[in-house]
C-alpha cells in the first residue's frame, strides 16, 4: 500500500509517499480502507517537532531522538471496513466508518482496535466531511465540557476559523451560549454562517479593548495572554488554552496554587463516547465540517505547508481512495 512517511523532523518536504506492506488486523481489530483523512495542526507539530521547551527532552525520548519512531502521521479519517478480526462484533465488512486515532491515517489502510474512537458515518455526510469532523469537533467539545458551559454564557473564540475554532463556535451555540468569534477579515462571513452572534476582525479591532466581558474564552492559537484574559473576564470566567505552550501550562499551575484566574490546559482525549456525540450532532445538522481544501495523498506536503501558514479555514482534507460503487462520495 501507499503511505505518507515522515523521514525526519522538519519542513513539509520531510513527508514523502512510499510503498509499504499492507497491515493485517488482529483478533480484536479492524482494517479500514482509508478514503479520506486530514492534515491537522497536531500532525504539523509532530512533523516539525514543535513542542514547549520544558517538554523537549521527554518528548524527544518518547517520539524518537534522531527521527520519528512512528513514521506515518494522521489522526482523523473516514473509510470502509476492509477486514475484521475474529473477535470483532461492532462492525461488518463494508461498513462506512469514521474516527480518530493518533498515527497511521495518512495511508491507504489503517489498523484500528474495535474499542477505539471509531463509529459508522452519519448518512448525511460524504467521506471528506466525515474525515474533517473528529479532531476539531472532539477537541472543542473536550474543552467546552471542562468549562462547564451553561446556556446564556458569553463565549469568545479566538482563532475561530481553524479546525477547532469552527467547531468551537458551533458547539458553543449548540449549548446555548452567546458567541463572539475573533478572526481575520476574510473569515467574518464564515463565522456568521456558523452561527456566531458577533464577530471581531483582529486586524482592525483589539478584542481586549471593546469593554465586553466573557464567561469563557477559547484560545485555539495561543494568542490570548493572561493579561488580556483578565481585561475581558467576567466573574468566575475561564480561559481555555487549547494550543497552550509551556508558559501557559506553568501559568495554569500557578493560578491553581495561588487562586488566580481559571486557566484550563491539556490535551483532548479520543473517546468513543465523544465521537458518538459528535456523530449525533452532525447527523442532526447541529454542526458541520468546514473544509479549506482537498488534495490527493501525493500532494500531502502541500497540505502540511497550508497548516504551517496559519491561514487554513477549517480542515485540510487528503483524498486517499475513491469511494466504492454504491457509496456516496464527495
Amino acid at each position: 500500500m501507499q503511505a505518507a512517511v515522515q523521514t525526519a523532523y522538519g519542513a513539509p518536504d520531510v513527508v514523502v509517499v512510499r510503498d509499504i506492506p499492507k497491515p493485517v488486523p488482529g483478533e480484536d481489530e479492524v482494517l479500514v480502507r482509508i478514503v479520506a483523512t486530514t492534515v491537522t495542526s497536531g500532525d504539523a507539530r509532530l512533523r516539525a517537532f514543535r513542542v514547549p521547551a520544558a517538554f523537549w527532552l521527554p518528548a524527544r525520548l518518547f517520539l524518537g531522538i534522531r527521527k520519528p519512531k512512528r513514521a506515518i502521521l494522521g489522526s482523523e479519517f473516514s473509510g470502509e471496513i476492509e477486514a475484521i478480526g475474529r473477535d470483532v462484533r461492532r462492525f461488518r465488512i463494508g461498513d462506512r466508518v469514521f474516527g480518530m486515532q493518533v498515527y497511521g491515517a495518512h495511508a491507504q489502510y489503517k489498523i484500528v482496535p474495535e474499542t477505539a474512537a471509531l463509529t459508522t458515518m452519519p448518512d448525511n455526510l460524504d467521506f471528506n466531511e466525515a474525515a474533517a469532523l473528529p479532531f476539531g469537533a472532539m477537541t472543542a467539545l473536550y474543552f467546552l465540557q471542562r468549562a462547564k458551559i451553561q446556556p446564556g454564557a458569553r463565549v469568545l473564540v479566538y482563532g475561530a476559523s481553524g479546525a477547532v475554532g469552527c467547531f468551537g463556535v458551533q458547539l458553543a451555540r449548540h449549548f446555548g451560549a452567546h458567541v463572539t468569534a475573533v478572526t481575520s477579515t476574510g473569515n467574518l462571513g464564515l463565522m456568521r454562517e456558523l452561527g456566531a452572534d458577533a464577530v471581531i476582525d483582529y486586524k482592525t479591532t483589539d478584542f481586549a479593548r471593546t469593554g465586553a466581558r466573557y464567561d469563557v474564552v477559547m484560545d485555539t492559537v495561543n494568542r490570548v495572554s493572561v493579561g488580556q484574559f483578565r481585561k475581558i473576564a467576567a466573574l468566575g470566567a475561564c480561559l481555555l488554552a487549547v494550543d497552550a505552550g509551556g508558559g501557559m501550562f506553568l501559568r495554569a499551575g500557578l493560578a491553581r496554587l495561588l487562586r488566580g484566574p481559571r486557566i484550563i490546559v491539556g490535551m483532548a482525549t479520543e473517546t468513543l463516547a465523544d465521537l458518538e456525540t459528535i456523530r449525533s450532532l452532525a447527523q442532526s445538522g447541529a454542526i458541520r465540517a468546514t473544509i479549506d481544501s482537498t488534495l490527493p495523498l501525493a500532494r500531502i506536503a502541500e497540505a502540511h505547508a497550508l497548516v504551517d501558514s496559519g491561514r487554513k479555514r477549517g480542515a485540510a482534507v487528503i483524498t486517499v481512495a475513491e469511494a466504492r460503487p454504491g457509496v456516496p462520495a464527495s
